[in-house]
């Protein structure tokens, strides 16, 4: 993202920091900064009041088995309830905007202004988005983290879950200088802490459509926090335990090395879905959980593009509203129209947007147009479904705007379910 302001649409996902973004962007509290920065909008944003309760745990994923450390607080000495949750199956969490199944029953602390580290046993659990619920009576706050899959157990998909993003997003102010500690909230910021403890409590709701809908479908996948991903040695090793790699949320920020080694996996005949949009867009580096921006990949000579087979082109500026797409080619992807009975020039979805890409130069040769949104953000700015194939076998597609990670109506429910049982296979 390249503007602070269209957090407030997002942020309908990302409970957490909305009020905050929205009034400071359009309060007195934001300033623009002249100077051009890596990433960021230039804004600097006041960092909001204390909250009644954080949490966090010490890292991003766990392996079942491990003993996770979850770190928390209260602003004024409380009693509090823990409770452990799997994010998608389950009854809804309708305060948290998601769905979750509970995996660990509730454990009562008393809280106060000092650090309190409660030690988690993860379980053999299912790979997938797991939090902890901190409840008080002044307030609650979610502590996510990804179950990385066993080595033992590989699934045909992997799922990646964009946790640089979210950092990213982050605008809680921890060193205590007025401004959150994220490069959308102050200009001089350039590294971000990704132990940080989200802000304003609840949990991150950017890949809660899709985890819900794989819930329901009763799929099964390995899941991967950006960090799990990063890890991996070779794009090789990645294709020989996946058919298919979805990226489920706005993978905004990866590492040369991710970049690196998706492509591998996608020349060597790997299978790719990307259901948002402004995909592998920036260039970060971590170290010692701290990550920092280095720049937009395109700018590095390597633009998202020739990856993904579409690249970002703008945001929705708070004036453009969400629209269904229109088909515009059936026979650029069919397996994905099976059974919807959608036709060219008819429309599916409810609305989608907020950021768009579209097919550049540097698209791979045969890159297809799928849908469109003509015009959304006003003449020449169209978003564009794509899909293409390699010479290897590689089948990419990529939704090209915001809110395909999960079903708006009978056709894309039956759309969605086509990309996994089509992907999947070689």
């Amino acid at each position: 993202m390249t503007s602070l302001a269209r957090r407030g649409q997002l942020c309908r996902c990302a409970v957490g920091a909305c009020a905050v973004v929205l009034l400071a962007v359009s309060g007195a509290d934001a300033h623009t900064q002249t100077a051009s920065d890596a990433c960021g909008p230039g804004l600097f944003v006041r960092a909001p009041a204390s909250e009644p309760v954080t949490a966090a745990f010490g890292a991003r994923s766990y392996a079942a088995g491990d003993v996770a450390s979850l770190r928390v607080s209260a602003r004024a000495p409380t009693r509090a309830t823990v409770r452990l949750f799997h994010a998608g199956p389950g009854r809804p969490l309708r305060r948290l905007r998601t769905f979750a199944a509970v995996v660990r029953p509730a454990r009562r602390l008393h809280l106060g202004p000092s650090v309190r580290h409660v030690n988690v046993r993860i379980g053999a659990w299912r790979s997938g988005l797991y939090f902890a619920l901190v409840q008080t009576p002044r307030g609650m706050a979610a502590a996510p983290f990804v179950l990385h899959p066993s080595k033992r157990r590989v699934k045909r998909v992997a799922v990646v879950l964009p946790t640089n993003t979210l950092a990213a997003y982050n605008l809680r102010d921890t060193d205590r200088n007025g401004y959150g500690n994220s490069w959308y909230a102050d200009p001089r910021v350039q590294t971000v802490d990704l132990r940080r403890p989200f802000l304003n409590g609840p949990l991150p709701q950017w890949p809660g459509r899709f985890v819900h809908w794989f819930a329901h479908n009763g799929y099964t996948a390995d899941f991967y926090s950006d960090e799990d991903l990063d890890a991996v040695a070779t794009g090789g090793r990645l294709a020989s335990r996946y058919r298919l790699i979805v990226f489920a949320g706005h993978e905004e920020y990866v590492t040369q090395h991710v970049f690196t080694i998706v492509k591998q996996y996608r020349d060597l005949g790997g299978n790719l879905a990307f259901l948002s949009a402004n995909n592998f867009y920036r260039r970060v580096t971590i170290s010692r959980s701290r990550m920092t921006c280095i720049g937009q990949f395109r700018d590095l000579g390597e633009p998202e593009a020739a990856l993904v087979g579409v690249q970002y082109v703008d945001w929705w500026r708070r004036r453009y509203p969400s629209r269904p797409f229109v088909v515009r080619s059936v026979a650029a992807a069919p397996w994905l129209f099976r059974g919807t009975a959608l036709r060219p020039a008819d429309h599916f979805g409810r609305g989608y947007g907020i950021e768009i890409d579209a097919r550049a130069r540097s698209s791979p040769p045969g890159t297809r147009v799928i849908a469109e949104l003509p015009s959304i953000f006003g003449p020449g700015k169209t978003a564009q479904m794509t899909y293409y194939r390699t010479r290897a076998g590689a089948k990419v597609f990529a939704a090209g705007a915001m809110y395909f990670d999960g079903p708006q109506s009978p056709a894309t429910a039956r759309m969605l379910r086509n990309l996994w049982v089509t992907l999947r296979r070689r």
